[in-house]
């Protein structure tokens, strides 16, 4: 039954987050596992008035309901093929945290570094797997005793995604990290980035004759995967 035009509910971003991922390629999968990706969600007006932050700053997380925005052109899918199975067997769509939902709705949980009230208020946080620009819905606070679950289970998604042993560095990619602000912040941010190897499933394992690019904080990060490590071979500027 289509829904009642009279009892719909329209509602508006309150924020957007600033992010280092600039493309969907390399976004973590779940959020917390980049601690180096830091960003903002800054507030909209009306929403910006920092009355509403007031006590915020009491809370380690906080709860992102966000919009899939760059998807929604593509529509929702009844089922799906989620990256950790592989990307070929499928699942309906509610088994899964694909972004081709209806409404295209997600929710996100990140450590809030910081309240920022002035010179705009803004809410600094890390973990975050969002794509830049991405529209906010709604901020919650994270409450411990009733967000984690003890006796949750996971379904096909019950460990967290395993990881590289080594993400080297080479001779470029070092004089490229040491001309930037803050080069430890960006290795931090690469590494982590590609540790959890962002690579469709089915490309798993070494490609020494592949190279891979992404923008990422506003570089343009090349690398490639050896049998042993991924190795990052520059952080040029990324292309406008």
């Amino acid at each position: 039954m289509d829904p009642n035009p009279e009892s719909a509910v329209l509602i508006e971003p309150v924020a957007l987050v600033r992010s280092p991922f600039e493309e969907k390629f390399g976004i973590p999968r779940q959020p917390g596992l980049v601690e180096a990706a830091v960003g903002e969600v800054r507030l909209l007006p009306p929403y910006s008035d920092p009355a509403m932050l007031t006590g915020l700053d009491g809370f380690s997380h906080i709860w992102l309901i966000f919009q899939f925005d760059r998807c929604v052109s593509q529509g929702w899918r009844p089922r799906v093929r989620p990256p950790r199975l592989g990307g070929n067997a499928e699942v309906g769509v509610w088994a899964s945290r694909s972004p081709f939902r209806p409404n295209f709705l997600g929710l996100s949980v990140v450590r809030l570094l910081e309240v920022v009230l002035q010179p705009e208020p803004l809410l600094r946080v890390a973990g975050i797997d969002l794509l830049d620009r991405t529209p906010v819905f709604d901020i919650k606070p994270y409450i411990p005793y009733a967000d984690a679950q003890r006796d949750a289970q996971g379904g096909f998604a019950h460990t967290s995604p395993g990881r590289h042993a080594v993400v080297r560095f080479c001779a470029q990619a070092e004089q490229d990290l040491a001309a930037l602000p803050d080069p430890e912040r960006m290795r931090a941010l690469v590494s982590e980035v590609l540790a959890l190897d962002p690579r469709p499933a089915y490309r798993r394992g070494a490609e020494p004759d592949r190279l891979y690019g992404m923008r990422l904080a506003g570089r343009n990060v090349r690398w490639r995967v050896l049998a042993d490590a991924v190795e990052v071979l520059d952080l040029g500027p990324a292309d406008d």
